[in-house]
């Protein structure tokens, strides 16, 4: 059975709120220091703003296709996904090689790199010091129960299959932290200037990545939807309504 402990005030004092006033400023810290960091701004390539719109319209497509008649649809289908002269198409010999594109443009490796330092510098050093200090603390405990599936994720750093899985060790809390302060971050700096840690490593994961691709999925998408107007399906939604109101 798990047993229950009972936290020492001095923890909350001691590590569970310096180490999140810590996260806070390092995450505004960092977001001043890419602002410093960041060269001067250069003009987006039109090319790449044009297909990032097409894709854009493309889904709002297919998420209200239901909601225009089918001749409008399928008008706007081929609109975006005709083989000849679609915007969703692609021709073949004429995808950007993204990686090519880099090495062509110094100036995009550097300022990659400029953000990859801004990111993984101030997490090792953070995460240095939560280890030499704090290492080994029941830093909190979640006011509600959990599955022994969290286990790993809560009590990282401390081995005791004994305690209740709703506590939290100090260095799990830091990656909590890390992970989840992204709605702080978009009230003091805005919401354009929130500093996610977790876009920022898809963007790293995702970087080499051919447009074209993208254009095809969208365009495979926006091929297999079935239309079926709901209009119909409102008139007699509100039909049966009425006459239910009139009884």
């Amino acid at each position: 059975m798990a047993e229950d402990l009972v936290l020492d005030t001095a923890i909350r004092d001691w590590v569970l709120i310096p180490l999140s006033v810590v996260m806070v400023l390092i995450g505004v810290l960092r977001y001043f220091v890419s602002k410093l960091m960041k060269g001067s701004s250069q003009i987006p390539d039109p090319k790449i703003v044009k297909e990032g719109q097409v894709i854009i319209r493309a889904r709002n497509l297919r998420a209200g296709a239901n909601y225009i008649p089918a001749k409008s649809f399928r008008a706007r289908k081929a609109y975006y996904s005709n083989g000849e002269n679609g915007l969703l198409h692609v021709p073949k010999g004429q995808a950007a090689n993204p990686q090519a594109q880099m090495f062509s443009d110094p100036n995009m490796a550097m300022d990659m790199m400029k953000k990859n330092l801004s990111m993984i510098i101030p997490q090792t050093l953070t995460f240095a010091w939560v280890n030499f200090f704090f290492s080994g603390f029941v830093a909190a405990k979640i006011p509600f129960p959990l599955t022994q599936r969290f286990r790993a994720m809560l009590q990282n750093g401390i081995d005791l299959s004994t305690v209740d899985v709703s506590y939290v060790s100090s260095r799990s809390w830091y990656f909590l932290n890390l992970f989840g302060l992204r709605g702080l971050f978009s009230l003091i700096l805005g919401e354009e200037n929130a500093t996610d840690d977790t876009q920022r490593m898809m963007q790293m994961s995702g970087f080499g990545m051919d447009p074209s691709k993208t254009l095809g999925a969208e365009k495979d998408g926006l091929d297999i939807v079935q239309h079926d107007w709901v209009l119909p399906k409102f008139e007699q939604r509100a039909e049966s309504v009425l006459r239910k109101l009139v009884k």
